[in-house]
Formats: C-alpha cells, sequence, structure tokens
C-alpha cells in the first residue's frame, strides 16, 4: 500500500472549504488544486484538491453525481495539541457556524477536549493533555 488518504466530498462548496481550513490551520499548504473546465457542467467547482495540514494530507473535491453527500459524525478528525491555547483557537474556530457535539472543557485531570461540527458538516475532536 502506497497511502491511506482522507477524501472529503462538498456539494459545490470545497474551494470555499480549502480557504476556511487554509486559515483556521497555520501550517496548512495546498498541494494541488485542480479545477473543472469552463465546459463542465460542474464549472468553477474543485476536481480535486490537496492539502497538507502537519503533513497529513487531505483530498477535497466538489460532488460530481446528482446526489447530496452529508458527512456524519460518526467519521471525525482528532485533533491532538501542544498547547490549552492551541486547543481553544482550533475549538473556536472550528465550531464558528457549525455545531458543538461536546462543549470544549475539563473533563478530569486537565485533560481538555471538544467535539465539532463545521460549517461544511465535518467533525473534529480537539484534544490537550497536560
Amino acid at each position: 500500500m502506497k497511502s491511506i488518504i482522507p477524501s472529503l466530498t462538498f456539494n459545490g462548496n470545497a474551494l470555499e472549504a480549502v480557504h476556511f481550513y487554509q486559515d483556521t490551520f497555520r501550517d496548512a499548504e495546498l498541494k494541488l488544486l485542480q479545477m473543472h473546465d469552463e465546459e463542465s457542467h460542474m464549472s468553477g467547482q474543485v476536481m480535486q484538491a490537496v492539502l497538507s495540514v502537519q503533513g497529513q494530507m487531505i483530498q477535497l473535491n466538489d460532488n460530481q453525481i446528482p446526489n447530496e453527500f452529508k458527512f456524519t459524525p460518526s467519521m471525525s478528525f482528532l485533533i491532538d495539541t501542544f498547547t490549552l491555547d492551541e486547543a481553544e483557537n482550533y475549538y473556536r474556530k472550528l465550531k464558528r457556524n457549525g455545531a458543538i457535539l461536546v462543549p470544549f472543557d475539563d473533563y478530569g485531570s486537565r485533560d481538555y477536549f471538544g467535539w465539532v461540527q463545521d460549517q461544511y458538516g465535518v467533525c473534529w475532536q480537539i484534544n490537550f493533555r497536560q
């Protein structure tokens, strides 16, 4: 096996999501961006984008079939952070215009945790342990 890369399929707003994640994660690097050409019925939408966040590749694209896909909390990204400030920053940014699944709080022994669904429906677990 060469690799396993998470692939996220959006319903016409993948490019907006790419920019949101670039703004949210200070080390996000856009490795690839291919847009559908102007002759396509998907003109202006993402054929394939690849972001690298802390070395983790994430592929994003817009849905090409006439069916709306939805993300589910049963699949999420877990972010382990170095500092409490970093964890709180990710929690604050990712929950904006989204939903709080588990409020960010100290759940014992100074283990801070929160779980949110961002404005695109992608779920994120944010974790900080001292």
